[in-house]
């Protein structure tokens, strides 16, 4: 495809994409699962039908890789690799998480960053997107360990970032412990105190409400996609993937919202629990993963539920509501076939890209509303975006307050989906997220000329 030509077509993209990596599926499959909604719509429109606009959008602005020297307990010396992939500065500097895990690499990096674009537009805020992270396991490690790493990391990375280009946050891996590491260092080699990182402890600059924001803004997107279905969230059967930050405080809201949680799991298998999962079923959880970095299984001596290996998508369950929160791809067509054939109403993606893309379709086949992540897990980091500006002002909000807007973002989010993907009385709220994400971003691009 020539950049300089005029047509425009949604496999000339892809093929481009494919051509220069090869070997990037996951990135790949965030591409397609965006640009085939955007692609139709850029082509019939002159401002935006041409393929070094999209050349633009599908190529990060900049990657940087480097090695992470840390040593362990028993001083053996490790070597770990770090990334941080900034996508995407044209609305706001860059502005995504950092994820420590032994299945990152640059191909689901450049996914998840890509997807950062999009979900941060999507907020209002004047945030551009960027993922990175190392190919490390804090799982099993000491703090001590966990500490050396996080100061090895940031000292690869900091002078790739600042409050003004790229402010990185949590992920997988990546908890407020990780932040509070990383920060420090920051802090030791700029003699700087800045709001470089989100997700931080109030004591040092955080924002209230930030550990719950991701979870609170799947449930409040999630209602008001149950709202325009003509669904009550009261009552209604929930199964939930994952027990980290997201899952646990997704599972919190849902209960205070009088749905009834079925299910958490973690990489070992999943609890389920008939009767639904209480609040004090949630605290030992809670206290399980946050605390004792111990597996789920362990619910089973503490309360009664029943343990399973695998993921709760199988179970079998009537089940109304879906709410993927652990992993990318961990929802397949034959759960989604099972989850539907079980009574599922609505899906809502908790983790990022977590439903595959032959999940979805039939999702979209069988008309259930289909909230992908960057709709409905834009809470995290909007909530983030509200940190930023307090730390800009120096000033620490009210738990009110920033529920507050999370709720008006999250209620703005879903009035964008709805706007650019209802058709017929449904709603595609993938067309609809993929559209109005890239209006804003193209609109800047364009403005700001061939940079």
């Amino acid at each position: 495809m020539s950049e300089n030509s005029t047509e425009l077509s949604l496999e000339q993209v892809l093929e481009r994409a494919r051509m220069r990596d090869p070997h990037q599926p996951e990135f790949h499959q965030a591409l397609h699962e965006v640009l085939q909604w955007v692609v139709p719509f850029a082509a019939s429109r002159p401002v935006y039908n041409h393929p070094a606009l999209f050349s633009k959008l599908t190529e990060p602005e900049r990657i940087i890789q480097f090695r992470v020297p840390w040593t362990d307990d028993d001083g053996q010396e490790h070597i770990s690799r770090g990334y941080r992939v900034q996508f995407s500065s044209v609305i706001g500097p860059c502005k995504g998480g950092l994820r420590f895990h032994p299945s990152v690499n640059l191909s689901v990096l450049k996914f998840l960053a890509f997807e950062q674009v999009f979900k941060n537009s999507l907020t209002g805020l004047p945030m551009g997107g960027a993922k990175g992270g190392a190919d490390f396991s804090p799982k099993g490690r000491s703090d001590a360990e966990i500490m050396r790493f996080c100061q090895s990391f940031m000292t690869g990375l900091y002078n790739h970032i600042g409050p003004e280009t790229d402010i990185p946050a949590g992920d997988i891996g990546v908890g407020s412990r990780e932040i509070g590491y990383l920060f420090g260092q920051y802090r030791r080699i700029t003699g700087t105190f800045s709001g470089v990182l989100t997700g931080k402890g109030e004591a040092f600059g955080g924002s209230i409400l930030r550990p719950e924001a991701t979870g609170y803004g799947l449930l409040y997107f999630t209602k008001e996609m149950l709202d325009a279905a003509g669904k009550q969230m009261d009552g209604i059967r929930v199964l939930i993937s994952g027990s980290g930050n997201v899952a646990q405080f997704a599972c919190r809201k849902a209960i205070e919202m009088g749905a009834k949680v079925l299910s958490m799991s973690d990489s070992d298998g999943y609890i389920f629990k008939e009767e639904g999962l209480t609040d004090e079923d949630l605290d030992f959880i809670m206290e399980l993963k946050n605390e004792k970095r111990g597996r789920i299984k362990a619910c089973q001596e503490a309360f009664a539920c029943s343990w399973y290996e695998g993921t709760p998508w199988r179970h079998g369950a009537k089940a109304g509501l879906a709410l993927p929160c652990a992993t990318q791809n961990e929802l397949d067509a034959d759960d989604a076939r099972t989850l539907i054939e079980n009574g599922l109403l609505a899906v809502a993606e908790g983790a990022n890209m977590p439903c595959t893309e032959k999940a979805v379709k039939l999702f979209h086949k069988h008309q259930i509303p289909f909230a992908p992540g960057k709709a409905a897990n834009a809470g995290g980091v909007s909530v983030s975006g509200l940190e930023m500006s307090q730390n800009s002002i120096r000033m620490s909000w009210s738990a009110e307050r920033v529920d507050d807007e999370l709720h008006r973002i999250m209620h703005d989010i879903h009035e964008k989906c709805r706007s650019f993907g209802e058709t017929d009385g449904s709603i595609n709220y993938e067309k609809g997220a993929a559209i109005a994400g890239f209006i804003k971003v193209a609109d800047a691009m364009i403005a700001q000329g061939h940079v």
